[in-house]
């Protein structure tokens, strides 16, 4: 599916440390995705200075949350994020959290979890950020891991917004489902990519819920 419009942005996390975020705007960017927390252990030391100054600069932001569903409930993860700057306000400039969930870089591909085990963690980490905000998280996820890991799970697919990974010059056969992605992350140089499928003023209506 090609947006017929789209808007630029960029997602982050420590690993860029302290961001020009004048830089991202002049180049044309005006959403961004900051990494806040992962599992129930780790918050990003540049939170602060990615979070607020994508916002300073004009840009709409939200925070996303790196699932390790191994150690933790999805629940207790999901408080850890709302704990940690992963909320959500409305005012125009917030979009909802976002739930990272995919490939495990420490093991097993799947967490050591069953597929529907799997599908459980994340209805509680979905359920427990809708209880606090009022949004359903946005899910990031790329196809190959939702289908190994889930079944391709179509339960979330009328709710949660889609933020498909795909490194291609087409987000191709999306995930879980989902009829249409609301964000295409499509290159990870020099920097992630995204774009966003609509014009900014749908943009801005995410952000309002």
């Amino acid at each position: 599916m090609t947006p017929t419009a789209s808007v630029e942005g960029i997602d982050v996390s420590g690993h860029q440390g302290n961001v020009n975020w004048s830089a991202q705007w002049s180049a044309g960017k005006r959403f961004a995705y900051v990494k806040a927390t992962e599992g129930n252990y780790y918050v990003n030391p540049y939170f602060a200075q990615q979070y607020n100054g994508s916002y300073n600069i004009g840009m709409i932001r939200g925070a996303y949350h790196f699932a390790t569903p191994n150690d933790s409930s999805g629940a207790n993860q999901a408080s850890y994020f709302l704990s940690h700057g992963g909320g959500w306000s409305r005012d125009g400039k917030t979009l909802p959290g976002a739930l990272d969930i995919e490939y495990n870089p420490y093991g097993a591909t799947c967490y050591g979890l069953s597929q529907s085990a799997m599908v459980s963690w994340i209805r509680d980490f979905v359920n427990t950020y809708k209880s606090r905000t009022g949004r359903d998280p946005v899910i990031y996820t790329n196809l190959d891991w939702w289908s190994r890991c889930t079944g391709n799970s179509t339960a979330f697919n009328s709710t949660s917004p889609l933020w498909v990974a795909r490194y291609a010059s087409a987000p191709g056969t999306l995930p879980g489902g989902w009829p249409f992605y609301t964000i295409w992350q499509y290159s990870s140089s020099p920097i992630d990519q995204d774009r966003f499928n609509g014009d900014m003023s749908r943009l801005t209506a995410l952000a309002n819920g």
